[in-house]
């Protein structure tokens, strides 16, 4: 089962099903993102990107995540569930899913999904059933880099504060770089808020915005592209933890912004 949303000439596909994913926007018939049961846009949830070997520190407690990109565990679990969807218009929907074992501590996420002719806002909230825990969410859009229109590759500009330098085990070694030309898996730092334009020339501009200081570019492969705000760096559940507490729910949005330019 999934939910369609339209606003003038654009439409988007979620499939709650299959991990709240986004699995299709197309722009006056145009299809952005890559397809495929493992793409689409998937949340991630409770956590972004690689946790070192799958663990993570809470207090005294040590938890042990399912290693499901070894040697780390990689992107939470919502990807991998069925949402329920709690209301669905013409051009917004809310959905939400209870966190469970195998993450240690009860909670919810919800995500809402609105859409208008120009624009699409995600916004996402975590919230704590019961004892305060560290979480993470975000977004890992695939946009394709040929949108087969006969015009050029996408082009990504950002103007980031700063680069997390990469270790060899993928993860940020702590250490804050000058940026690098890419190609990218690399977070980088924008405390002004995340801002990232991807453009296809002569076709289509989008432009990716969220108050979030923290966003993942990754075009190492020949297909798509991905652009991922999030509320912390990768292995941020060990290095930079941000409570979930009774009255402070973690909450992130994202607004993508297009413009046609033909």
């Amino acid at each position: 089962m999934s939910t369609q949303l339209s606003a003038g000439g654009a439409e988007v596909t979620v499939d709650q099903e299959n991990g709240c994913r986004i699995s299709s926007l197309r722009i006056d018939g145009t299809e952005l993102l890559r397809q495929g049961p493992t793409y689409g846009s998937f949340p991630m949830v409770p956590w972004c990107g690689r946790t070192e070997n799958g663990r993570f520190q809470d207090g005294a407690t040590v938890h042990q995540l399912p290693v499901n990109q070894p040697p780390h565990a990689i992107h939470g679990f919502g990807r991998d569930a069925a949402w329920r969807p709690a209301r669905v218009t013409d051009a917004e929907a809310v959905f939400t899913y209870d966190l469970a074992d195998p993450w240690p501590y009860p909670g919810r996420v919800t995500q809402i999904v609105e859409l208008s002719p120009d624009a699409m806002t995600l916004t996402m909230g975590v919230e704590t059933y019961g004892d305060s825990f560290p979480a993470q969410a975000g977004w890992h859009p695939w946009f394709r880099r040929d949108l087969g229109l006969g015009g050029q590759e996408v082009g990504i500009g950002f103007d980031a504060a700063w680069q997390e330098e990469r270790g060899e085990d993928h993860l940020p070694t702590g250490n804050r770089i000058d940026p690098k030309p890419g190609p990218w898996d690399d977070c980088f730092g924008m405390p002004q808020g995340v801002d990232v334009t991807l453009t296809w020339p002569g076709a289509l501009e989008v432009r990716i915005t969220s108050r979030a200081e923290w966003v993942v570019v990754y075009d190492e492969e020949a297909e798509a592209v991905c652009v991922e705000p999030q509320s912390g760096p990768p292995n941020g559940l060990n290095t930079l933890p941000r409570l979930v507490t009774p009255v402070d729910p973690l909450e992130i949005s994202t607004t993508w912004t297009w413009r046609r330019l033909s």
